[in-house]
């Protein structure tokens, strides 16, 4: 009831303020005019006192010049009401504009009210317990599924161990138990010139062909 009330004379009041803003706008343009028409009356004055000058009509020449002060008077009468009325303008604009920014936040207000109504402390705390249950259910599931069962549920952890460890000895010990393995040495290149000369081969001698021919015959 109070809100849809406060609502009513809100929009009254915005209402009032736009037509209020256009009245003040046609009298502005009302007495702009107003001041166009003047200035154009007072300066046909100055005319005509000028041609009644040269006419040597001195007493028509001030008539003509008392008229465009009273022009300018009124004149500069109508400039003063305009500026009130910018003022007036003016104030009014910044009474409209503040009005909405605090309309604006009484709006964010009220929505950030309706939030904490919906989003209390003890809501937030059950959803978070909820929320811990539930991933503790997920982690006991996960470990139930990756528990082995069957014959692999009989394996004994400690003796898969020993029997690792007994493979990695045994691979060590016969990485030790292999020779090692060195490259030939290269060859020495000794130097043509520096290289002794060969013995040229002896001639066989008669008691040498006797020799060969002994160790032939023993042979068979």
């Amino acid at each position: 009831m109070f809100s849809r009330v406060f609502r009513k004379g809100k929009e009254q009041s915005q209402t009032n303020a736009v037509a209020t803003l256009d009245k003040l706008n046609e009298t502005l343009e009302m007495l702009e005019k107003k001041e166009r028409v003047l200035i154009k009356k007072a300066s046909a004055e100055v005319e005509k006192a000028k041609e009644y000058t040269k006419a040597k009509n001195k007493r028509a020449a001030i008539q003509c010049l008392k008229r465009k002060r009273l022009y300018e008077q009124q004149i500069e009468q109508l400039g003063n009401f305009q500026l009130r009325i910018h003022d007036q303008m003016i104030l009014l604009e910044g009474a409209k504009a503040t009005t909405e920014t605090v309309d604006a936040l009484r709006t964010g207000a009220a929505a950030m009210k309706t939030m904490h109504k919906t989003t209390n402390i003890d809501d937030l705390d059950k959803t978070m317990d909820e929320i811990n249950e539930q991933t503790e259910n997920m982690k006991q599931i996960q470990e139930a599924l990756s528990t082995p069962i069957g014959s692999a549920a009989d394996f004994d952890e400690d003796e898969l161990e020993a029997e690792l460890e007994e493979l990695e000895g045994a691979e060590l010990e016969e990485q030790l138990l292999q020779p090692t393995t060195t490259a030939p040495a290269a060859p020495v290149s000794i130097p043509a010139a520096r290289q002794p000369a060969r013995p040229a081969p002896q001639k066989s001698t008669a008691e040498d062909d006797e020799l060969a021919a002994l160790q032939a015959e023993l042979a068979l």
